[in-house]
Protein backbone atom coordinates (compact mmCIF):
# COMPACT_ATOMS: atom_id res chain seq x y z
CA UNK A 1 0.00 0.00 0.00
CA UNK A 2 1.51 3.29 -1.09
CA UNK A 3 0.31 5.83 1.46
CA UNK A 4 -1.24 6.12 4.88
CA UNK A 5 -5.00 6.30 5.28
CA UNK A 6 -6.37 7.91 8.40
CA UNK A 7 -9.54 6.78 10.08
CA UNK A 8 -11.42 9.99 10.82
CA UNK A 9 -14.55 10.27 13.00
CA UNK A 10 -17.84 10.41 11.13
CA UNK A 11 -21.34 10.24 12.59
CA UNK A 12 -22.34 8.60 15.84
CA UNK A 13 -24.45 5.48 15.54
CA UNK A 14 -28.12 5.78 16.44
CA UNK A 15 -27.41 3.46 19.37
CA UNK A 16 -24.49 1.38 20.56
CA UNK A 17 -26.05 -1.82 19.20
CA UNK A 18 -26.84 -0.47 15.74
CA UNK A 19 -26.38 -3.11 13.04
CA UNK A 20 -24.38 -2.42 9.89
CA UNK A 21 -22.42 -4.84 7.69
CA UNK A 22 -18.84 -6.04 7.48
CA UNK A 23 -18.04 -3.49 4.77
CA UNK A 24 -18.53 -0.82 7.41
CA UNK A 25 -15.51 0.65 9.17
CA UNK A 26 -16.39 1.81 12.66
CA UNK A 27 -15.32 2.25 16.25
CA UNK A 28 -17.13 0.35 18.99
CA UNK A 29 -20.60 -1.10 18.88
CA UNK A 30 -21.13 -4.76 18.10
CA UNK A 31 -19.09 -6.59 15.45
CA UNK A 32 -20.78 -7.04 12.08
CA UNK A 33 -19.70 -10.51 11.02
CA UNK A 34 -19.71 -11.46 7.34
CA UNK A 35 -21.48 -14.69 8.30
CA UNK A 36 -22.84 -16.07 11.56
CA UNK A 37 -20.07 -17.22 13.86
CA UNK A 38 -20.40 -20.71 15.35
CA UNK A 39 -20.27 -21.47 19.06
CA UNK A 40 -16.70 -22.76 18.60
CA UNK A 41 -15.51 -19.15 18.54
CA UNK A 42 -16.71 -18.19 22.02
CA UNK A 43 -13.28 -18.46 23.68
CA UNK A 44 -11.78 -16.04 21.19
CA UNK A 45 -13.76 -13.28 22.84
CA UNK A 46 -12.64 -13.82 26.42
CA UNK A 47 -9.96 -11.67 28.03
CA UNK A 48 -6.76 -13.66 28.56
CA UNK A 49 -6.18 -11.85 31.86
CA UNK A 50 -9.56 -11.92 33.63
CA UNK A 51 -11.72 -14.11 31.34
CA UNK A 52 -14.35 -11.37 30.99
CA UNK A 53 -16.09 -10.81 27.67
CA UNK A 54 -14.12 -8.71 25.22
CA UNK A 55 -15.72 -5.71 23.51
CA UNK A 56 -15.27 -4.53 19.95
CA UNK A 57 -12.96 -1.52 19.76
CA UNK A 58 -12.53 -1.24 15.99
CA UNK A 59 -13.88 -2.90 12.86
CA UNK A 60 -11.96 -2.12 9.68
CA UNK A 61 -12.95 -3.29 6.23
CA UNK A 62 -9.54 -3.95 4.66
CA UNK A 63 -9.57 -5.54 1.19
CA UNK A 64 -6.28 -6.29 -0.56
CA UNK A 65 -5.63 -5.80 -4.25
CA UNK A 66 -2.18 -6.79 -5.50
CA UNK A 67 -0.91 -8.22 -8.75
CA UNK A 68 -0.52 -11.62 -7.13
CA UNK A 69 -3.28 -11.41 -4.53
CA UNK A 70 -6.82 -10.10 -4.53
CA UNK A 71 -9.01 -10.45 -1.43
CA UNK A 72 -12.14 -8.32 -1.38
CA UNK A 73 -13.83 -9.99 1.58
CA UNK A 74 -11.44 -9.11 4.39
CA UNK A 75 -12.06 -7.46 7.77
CA UNK A 76 -9.83 -6.67 10.75
CA UNK A 77 -11.47 -6.67 14.18
CA UNK A 78 -9.77 -5.30 17.31
CA UNK A 79 -11.19 -6.25 20.71
CA UNK A 80 -10.53 -4.91 24.20
CA UNK A 81 -11.36 -5.71 27.81
CA UNK A 82 -13.30 -3.01 29.66
CA UNK A 83 -12.49 -4.27 33.13
CA UNK A 84 -10.59 -1.51 35.01
CA UNK A 85 -7.80 -3.84 36.11
CA UNK A 86 -7.11 -4.89 32.51
CA UNK A 87 -6.60 -1.44 31.02
CA UNK A 88 -2.82 -1.66 31.27
CA UNK A 89 -2.50 -5.37 30.51
CA UNK A 90 -0.87 -6.39 27.23
CA UNK A 91 -2.95 -9.58 27.05
CA UNK A 92 -6.32 -7.82 27.21
CA UNK A 93 -6.32 -6.91 23.52
CA UNK A 94 -7.08 -9.18 20.59
CA UNK A 95 -7.09 -8.79 16.82
CA UNK A 96 -8.84 -11.07 14.33
CA UNK A 97 -8.48 -11.26 10.57
CA UNK A 98 -11.52 -12.72 8.82
CA UNK A 99 -11.34 -13.16 5.07
CA UNK A 100 -12.76 -15.09 2.17
CA UNK A 101 -10.32 -16.13 -0.53
CA UNK A 102 -11.49 -15.95 -4.13
CA UNK A 103 -9.15 -18.77 -5.05
CA UNK A 104 -8.53 -20.79 -1.93
CA UNK A 105 -5.99 -23.16 -3.45
CA UNK A 106 -3.90 -20.32 -4.81
CA UNK A 107 -3.83 -18.56 -1.47
CA UNK A 108 -2.92 -21.74 0.35
CA UNK A 109 -0.08 -22.50 -2.03
CA UNK A 110 1.33 -18.99 -1.58
CA UNK A 111 1.45 -19.35 2.18
CA UNK A 112 2.95 -22.82 1.94
CA UNK A 113 5.79 -21.52 -0.26
CA UNK A 114 6.46 -18.66 2.10
CA UNK A 115 6.73 -20.59 5.33
CA UNK A 116 8.15 -24.00 4.51
CA UNK A 117 11.39 -25.07 2.87
CA UNK A 118 9.97 -28.48 1.99
CA UNK A 119 6.48 -29.63 1.02
CA UNK A 120 4.21 -30.83 3.81
CA UNK A 121 0.96 -32.76 3.70
CA UNK A 122 -2.44 -31.26 4.50
CA UNK A 123 -2.77 -33.45 7.56
CA UNK A 124 0.60 -32.27 8.86
CA UNK A 125 -0.52 -28.67 8.35
CA UNK A 126 -3.63 -29.29 10.42
CA UNK A 127 -1.63 -30.72 13.30
CA UNK A 128 0.88 -27.88 13.10
CA UNK A 129 -1.95 -25.37 13.14
CA UNK A 130 -3.34 -26.88 16.34
CA UNK A 131 0.08 -26.85 17.97
CA UNK A 132 0.60 -23.19 17.05
CA UNK A 133 -2.60 -22.26 18.83
CA UNK A 134 -1.39 -23.74 22.10
CA UNK A 135 2.15 -22.33 21.83
CA UNK A 136 2.11 -18.69 20.80
CA UNK A 137 5.09 -17.24 18.94
CA UNK A 138 3.90 -13.71 19.61
CA UNK A 139 4.15 -11.21 22.44
CA UNK A 140 1.47 -13.11 24.34
CA UNK A 141 3.70 -15.98 25.47
CA UNK A 142 2.34 -15.69 29.01
CA UNK A 143 -1.32 -15.78 27.94
CA UNK A 144 -3.85 -17.69 30.01
CA UNK A 145 -3.67 -21.44 29.51
CA UNK A 146 -7.31 -21.46 28.44
CA UNK A 147 -6.17 -20.17 25.04
CA UNK A 148 -5.34 -23.79 24.22
CA UNK A 149 -9.06 -24.39 23.80
CA UNK A 150 -9.28 -22.04 20.82
CA UNK A 151 -9.32 -24.13 17.65
CA UNK A 152 -9.14 -21.76 14.70
CA UNK A 153 -9.06 -24.62 12.22
CA UNK A 154 -12.39 -25.89 13.55
CA UNK A 155 -13.73 -22.36 13.49
CA UNK A 156 -12.70 -22.01 9.84
CA UNK A 157 -14.53 -25.22 8.96
CA UNK A 158 -17.65 -24.04 10.72
CA UNK A 159 -17.50 -20.70 8.95
CA UNK A 160 -17.19 -22.44 5.59
CA UNK A 161 -20.29 -24.50 6.33
CA UNK A 162 -22.16 -21.42 7.50
CA UNK A 163 -21.22 -19.51 4.37
CA UNK A 164 -23.62 -21.49 2.22
CA UNK A 165 -26.49 -20.56 4.54
CA UNK A 166 -25.68 -16.92 5.10
CA UNK A 167 -27.16 -14.18 2.98
CA UNK A 168 -24.68 -11.74 1.47
CA UNK A 169 -25.21 -8.11 0.68
CA UNK A 170 -24.10 -6.56 -2.57
CA UNK A 171 -20.89 -4.70 -1.85
CA UNK A 172 -20.59 -1.16 -3.11
CA UNK A 173 -17.58 -0.39 -5.26
CA UNK A 174 -15.52 1.66 -2.81
CA UNK A 175 -12.53 3.56 -4.09
CA UNK A 176 -10.83 3.73 -0.72
CA UNK A 177 -9.41 1.07 1.52
CA UNK A 178 -11.38 2.35 4.50
CA UNK A 179 -15.06 3.00 4.09
CA UNK A 180 -17.82 4.83 5.86
CA UNK A 181 -21.15 3.33 6.77
CA UNK A 182 -22.99 1.40 4.04
CA UNK A 183 -26.72 1.18 3.81
CA UNK A 184 -27.55 -2.53 3.79
CA UNK A 185 -26.72 -4.52 6.91
CA UNK A 186 -25.82 -8.19 6.40
CA UNK A 187 -26.33 -9.50 9.89
CA UNK A 188 -29.21 -7.36 11.11
CA UNK A 189 -30.95 -10.40 12.61
CA UNK A 190 -28.70 -10.90 15.59
CA UNK A 191 -29.28 -11.61 19.21
CA UNK A 192 -28.17 -8.75 21.45
CA UNK A 193 -26.89 -9.52 24.91
CA UNK A 194 -27.67 -6.39 26.92
CA UNK A 195 -25.20 -7.47 29.61
CA UNK A 196 -22.28 -7.46 27.18
CA UNK A 197 -20.10 -4.35 27.64
CA UNK A 198 -20.15 -2.18 24.53
CA UNK A 199 -17.82 0.63 23.49
CA UNK A 200 -19.62 3.78 22.19
CA UNK A 201 -20.12 3.44 18.44
CA UNK A 202 -19.32 5.90 15.68
CA UNK A 203 -18.53 5.47 12.01
CA UNK A 204 -15.26 6.18 10.26
CA UNK A 205 -14.39 7.76 6.94
CA UNK A 206 -10.98 7.62 5.29
CA UNK A 207 -8.65 10.49 4.58
CA UNK A 208 -5.24 10.07 3.00
CA UNK A 209 -2.43 11.54 5.06
CA UNK A 210 -0.64 14.38 3.30
CA UNK A 211 2.49 15.72 4.91
CA UNK A 212 4.43 18.87 3.99
CA UNK A 213 7.54 18.18 1.95
CA UNK A 214 9.93 20.17 4.08
CA UNK A 215 11.74 18.14 6.67
CA UNK A 216 10.89 19.18 10.23
CA UNK A 217 14.30 19.13 11.81
CA UNK A 218 13.83 22.20 14.00
CA UNK A 219 12.77 20.17 17.01
CA UNK A 220 15.71 17.81 16.64
CA UNK A 221 18.14 20.73 16.48
CA UNK A 222 16.66 22.31 19.55
CA UNK A 223 16.84 19.09 21.49
CA UNK A 224 20.47 18.49 20.57
CA UNK A 225 21.56 21.87 21.94
CA UNK A 226 22.23 20.61 25.51
CA UNK A 227 24.87 18.25 24.18
CA UNK A 228 26.55 21.01 22.21
CA UNK A 229 26.48 23.28 25.24
CA UNK A 230 27.95 20.53 27.35
CA UNK A 231 30.62 19.82 24.75
CA UNK A 232 31.77 23.43 24.79
CA UNK A 233 32.33 23.45 28.54
CA UNK A 234 36.09 23.15 29.12
CA UNK A 235 35.65 22.15 32.77
CA UNK A 236 33.80 18.91 31.94
CA UNK A 237 35.68 15.83 32.99
CA UNK A 238 36.14 13.04 30.46
CA UNK A 239 34.63 10.27 32.59
CA UNK A 240 31.59 12.38 33.43
CA UNK A 241 31.15 13.19 29.76
CA UNK A 242 31.07 9.51 28.78
CA UNK A 243 28.26 8.72 31.22
CA UNK A 244 26.24 11.82 30.44
CA UNK A 245 26.81 11.42 26.71
CA UNK A 246 25.21 7.98 26.87
CA UNK A 247 22.29 9.27 28.92
CA UNK A 248 21.77 12.24 26.63
CA UNK A 249 21.95 10.02 23.58
CA UNK A 250 19.25 7.73 24.91
CA UNK A 251 17.05 10.63 25.96
CA UNK A 252 17.48 12.38 22.62
CA UNK A 253 16.61 9.30 20.64
CA UNK A 254 13.51 8.70 22.75
CA UNK A 255 12.53 12.34 22.40
CA UNK A 256 12.91 12.24 18.64
CA UNK A 257 10.72 9.15 18.38
CA UNK A 258 8.02 10.71 20.52
CA UNK A 259 8.22 14.12 18.85
CA UNK A 260 7.80 12.52 15.44
CA UNK A 261 4.78 10.67 16.78
CA UNK A 262 3.32 13.84 18.30
CA UNK A 263 3.92 15.85 15.14
CA UNK A 264 2.01 13.36 13.00
CA UNK A 265 -0.85 13.30 15.50
CA UNK A 266 -0.96 17.09 15.67
CA UNK A 267 -1.15 17.30 11.87
CA UNK A 268 -4.46 15.40 12.00
CA UNK A 269 -5.67 15.78 15.60
CA UNK A 270 -8.86 13.78 15.02
CA UNK A 271 -7.24 10.64 13.57
CA UNK A 272 -8.60 7.58 15.35
CA UNK A 273 -6.38 5.12 13.54
CA UNK A 274 -3.77 4.87 10.82
CA UNK A 275 -3.85 2.24 8.08
CA UNK A 276 -0.97 1.31 5.81
CA UNK A 277 -0.90 -2.33 4.74
CA UNK A 278 2.70 -3.53 4.78
CA UNK A 279 3.90 -0.06 5.75
CA UNK A 280 5.78 1.15 8.81
CA UNK A 281 4.20 1.85 12.20
CA UNK A 282 4.37 5.29 13.74
CA UNK A 283 6.07 4.50 17.04
CA UNK A 284 5.44 6.43 20.24
CA UNK A 285 8.47 4.90 21.97
CA UNK A 286 11.68 3.17 20.98
CA UNK A 287 10.51 -0.31 21.96
CA UNK A 288 8.82 -1.54 18.80
CA UNK A 289 7.88 -4.91 20.33
CA UNK A 290 7.94 -8.28 18.61
CA UNK A 291 4.84 -9.25 16.60
CA UNK A 292 6.08 -12.82 16.21
CA UNK A 293 5.04 -15.23 13.46
CA UNK A 294 1.62 -16.18 12.13
CA UNK A 295 0.06 -18.96 14.19
CA UNK A 296 -1.60 -20.53 11.16
CA UNK A 297 1.25 -20.69 8.65
CA UNK A 298 4.41 -19.55 10.42
CA UNK A 299 5.06 -16.60 8.11
CA UNK A 300 6.31 -13.28 9.45
CA UNK A 301 3.73 -10.73 10.48
CA UNK A 302 3.74 -7.23 9.05
CA UNK A 303 2.30 -3.88 10.07
CA UNK A 304 -1.23 -3.10 8.96
CA UNK A 305 -2.82 -0.49 11.22
CA UNK A 306 -2.69 1.22 14.61
CA UNK A 307 -5.17 2.93 16.92
CA UNK A 308 -4.28 6.46 17.99
CA UNK A 309 -4.73 8.64 21.14
CA UNK A 310 -7.53 10.90 19.76
CA UNK A 311 -9.75 7.82 19.85
CA UNK A 312 -9.59 7.93 23.64
CA UNK A 313 -10.88 11.50 23.67
CA UNK A 314 -13.95 10.67 21.56
CA UNK A 315 -14.77 7.63 23.67
CA UNK A 316 -14.37 9.57 26.92
CA UNK A 317 -16.77 12.19 25.61
CA UNK A 318 -19.41 9.58 24.82
CA UNK A 319 -19.39 7.26 27.82
CA UNK A 320 -21.42 7.90 30.93
CA UNK A 321 -19.79 8.82 34.24
CA UNK A 322 -20.52 5.30 35.42
CA UNK A 323 -18.53 3.77 32.55
CA UNK A 324 -15.66 6.25 32.54
CA UNK A 325 -13.66 4.40 35.17
CA UNK A 326 -12.97 1.62 32.67
CA UNK A 327 -11.43 3.97 30.12
CA UNK A 328 -9.52 5.91 32.78
CA UNK A 329 -7.11 2.98 33.02
CA UNK A 330 -6.36 3.01 29.31
CA UNK A 331 -2.91 4.58 29.37
CA UNK A 332 -1.73 3.40 25.96
CA UNK A 333 -0.25 5.73 23.38
CA UNK A 334 -0.92 3.47 20.41
CA UNK A 335 -2.18 -0.04 19.68
CA UNK A 336 -0.31 -1.50 16.71
CA UNK A 337 -1.90 -4.35 14.75
CA UNK A 338 0.33 -6.78 12.86
CA UNK A 339 -1.12 -9.38 10.49
CA UNK A 340 0.19 -12.34 8.50
CA UNK A 341 2.34 -11.10 5.61
CA UNK A 342 1.03 -13.95 3.43
CA UNK A 343 -2.66 -13.49 4.30
CA UNK A 344 -2.79 -17.23 4.71
CA UNK A 345 -5.96 -19.27 4.71
CA UNK A 346 -6.80 -22.37 6.71
CA UNK A 347 -5.58 -25.47 4.94
CA UNK A 348 -9.09 -26.91 5.12
CA UNK A 349 -11.01 -24.02 3.53
CA UNK A 350 -12.82 -24.63 0.28
CA UNK A 351 -12.64 -22.30 -2.72
CA UNK A 352 -15.44 -20.20 -1.23
CA UNK A 353 -14.46 -20.74 2.40
CA UNK A 354 -13.71 -18.26 5.15
CA UNK A 355 -10.61 -18.01 7.29
CA UNK A 356 -10.42 -16.77 10.86
CA UNK A 357 -6.92 -15.92 12.07
CA UNK A 358 -5.86 -14.43 15.37
CA UNK A 359 -3.30 -11.69 14.81
CA UNK A 360 -1.27 -9.57 17.24
CA UNK A 361 -1.74 -6.23 18.98
CA UNK A 362 1.47 -4.57 20.19
CA UNK A 363 0.78 -1.99 22.91
CA UNK A 364 2.91 1.08 23.52
CA UNK A 365 2.19 2.83 26.81
CA UNK A 366 2.73 6.37 28.03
Amino acid sequence: MGGVFLGMPGTWAGNMHEAADHYTTKIGGLPDWPIPLPSASVDLFKCSACRSDLSLLAQVYAPISHKSLNIEERVIYVFCCLMPECGSSTVSWRALRIQKSVNGEGLKSQSDKAVSSSASSVSDSKEECKRDISSSDSLEEDDDEDDDDIDLAELGRALSEAASLASQSKKQNHGRKLTAKTSSPVCADRVIDKKLPVVPCFYIYAEEEKLPKKDASVCSKNISSPIKDHESDPDTKEETWEVEDYEYDRALNADRVYLKFKKRVDAYPEQCFRYSYGGRPLLASEDAGNPGMCRLCGAARQYEMQLMPPLLYFLQEAVSEKEKHALDNWNWMTLIVYTCSQNCSNDNTSDDGWTVAEEVVVVQYE
